[in-house]
């Protein structure tokens, strides 16, 4: 896989303003882009926006190549943030016009195939035509120091000496397959082992042919793989820079691009303003030499990205410059909605048991594998959470009163059954004050991970969460990691915009 020529080699951003804006680019590349962003960016302010100049015509030419630099931006953001991310074969809808006419074409080559070779003599046309094809993709999973195994190849899959052979019927196709098969399993990872040894159970030609080129096509993806695992360590070290500059690019094209980040700041900033005045202690806030109170910016954006776990995505346009993480922040935020609801049932079930199961080794876990069960699907229109909590309410009933028999406890009396029962009905109540304070809890848990900035340490876990604990700091792991990638990359257009904010504020509180 070859890298993309898009990712920039070096970390250094040339300005054609003037020799010392390169200098200082060089010396300073975030101060040079919040300088850029500066002289191309109006009032951050979205009452200001009809006042500016429209935004101008772009020629085809320059839509396509923001669309090339917005879609190379994606991958390598993909790959960065991802740890998990792979190349994965694409796969055709089952029924699909696409997946009918690609099974006819290749029925039909292969059809073609075992009619050359079913002959008297046999026409081996195809059959090295393939051979040729497999040569090219054995010799493309060298690496440069693998000589032997490059002659090798190069001399048993001479195609001028097969045609030659197959002109004098000396062609021997069985051979020439157990060499090819013997050398992929030289050069296949261990994974594809058990491929590998079942195209030697298969002696037929043609179904043969057919599970070598499927069994290259997985090669092919384990080597794209490994070329991405590969060039991950060198992408993290220049993805941010590279990021940067291809959001400038954009952001030039379209000067209005940073209106709904600007919105999603501001409105973060009302929001610790108005903690501030109610007096209520608030991160961030501190004091100017004026005894008044001012928002510190690393807060306002702390608080912006909590913002971005309780978004509205029907209804609300998402950050400008967040929209490649918008499905992940969105994933997360279904998975806190039911995480939630998870914790308010388990509280609800240990307030009613007492302490007698609270210390059971892998009851909690066993419960919640019942609700993740039950609630899967949860956020579907179709889903009926009614229902759903009231099959919870039994289940939990059940397992609650077989484990206190188990260890030698007293059941669960009706009353207490039909207690639990109804607690957990009331769980699915938009207001219900447990799922409330859970949901609390879990947004300090969050916002103090946040805040801690790179502290490998967990915060103390908030009372009543322990059980789902694990499942916390996994979701904050994703979380934060994500936000702080996030930082890095747009910190330049963020400092300039919650400047202007903020300034503006201070002015009015001093005036």
């Amino acid at each position: 896989m070859s890298q993309d020529p898009d990712i920039p080699h070096t970390s250094e951003e040339k300005s054609s303003d003037s020799e010392d804006i390169q200098e200082d680019s060089l010396n300073n590349p975030d101060q040079s882009m919040r300088e850029r962003i500066r002289r191309s960016t109006s009032s951050p302010h979205r009452c200001n926006r009809a006042q500016s100049s429209p935004p101008r015509l772009v020629s085809m030419e320059e839509l396509m190549e923001t669309a090339k630099g917005v879609s190379n931006m994606a991958l390598a953001h993909e790959i960065v943030v991802n740890g998990g991310f792979q190349i994965k074969p694409a796969e055709l809808p089952e029924g699909s016009l696409e997946k009918t006419v690609k099974e006819i074409v290749h029925k039909a080559f292969w059809d073609c195939l075992e009619a050359q070779l079913s002959e008297d003599p046999p026409t081996y046309d195809h059959s090295i035509k393939l051979v040729g094809e497999i040569k090219e993709a054995l010799l493309s999973f060298l690496l440069p120091g693998h000589t032997r195994l490059r002659n090798q190849i190069t001399e048993v899959l001479d195609l001028d000496l097969i045609k030659q052979e197959a002109v004098n019927g000396a062609l021997d196709i069985s051979k020439l397959a157990e060499f090819i098969i013997g050398m992929m399993g030289t050069l296949c990872a261990p994974v594809r082992d058990e491929e590998i040894k079942k195209l030697k159970d298969i002696h037929e030609i043609v179904p043969l042919f057919r599970a070598i080129f499927s069994v290259l096509d997985l090669m092919k993806m384990d080597m794209a793989n490994f070329a991405v695992s590969s060039i991950r360590p060198r992408l993290m070290q220049q993805s941010v820079e590279y990021e940067r500059e291809k959001f400038q690019k954009i952001f030039e094209k379209q000067p209005n691009s940073l209106d709904f980040v600007t919105d999603w700041l501001q409105e973060a900033s009302d929001d610790l303003a108005n903690l501030r005045c109610k007096n209520s202690p608030s991160p961030g806030v501190g004091a100017a030499a004026s005894g008044v109170p001012v928002l510190c910016p690393a807060a306002v954006q702390n608080w912006a990205y909590l913002k971005l776990l309780k978004w509205d995505h029907v209804h609300r346009p998402f950050p400008e410059t967040l929209l490649m993480d918008q499905t992940r922040f969105q994933e997360m935020q279904l998975e806190l909605e039911q995480l939630t609801l998870t914790g308010a049932i388990l509280l609800v079930m240990f307030n009613v048991a007492g302490a007698a199961l609270s210390n059971l080794p892998g009851f909690a876990d066993k419960i919640k594998t019942i609700i993740k069960v039950l609630l899967m699907g949860m956020h579907l229109p179709s889903f009926n959470l009614s229902e759903s909590l009231a099959t919870l309410g039994e289940k939990v009933c059940a397992e609650v009163n077989s484990c206190l028999s188990q260890h030698g406890f007293t059941p669960f009396t009706t009353e207490k059954e039909i207690a639990l029962k109804g607690q957990i009905q009331t769980l699915g109540n938009s207001d219900n004050t447990i799922c409330k304070l859970i949901d609390s809890r879990i947004q300090a848990f969050l916002e103090s991970y946040l805040t801690s900035g790179h502290q490998k340490s967990f915060p103390a876990i908030p009372g009543g969460l322990g059980p789902i604990q694990r499942e916390m700091e996994e979701i904050a792991v994703k979380y934060v990691r994500l936000v702080n990638y996030n930082k890095m990359v747009f910190s330049p257009y963020y400092d300039v915009i919650l400047s202007k904010l903020l300034n503006k504020e201070e002015s009015q509180l001093l005036g």
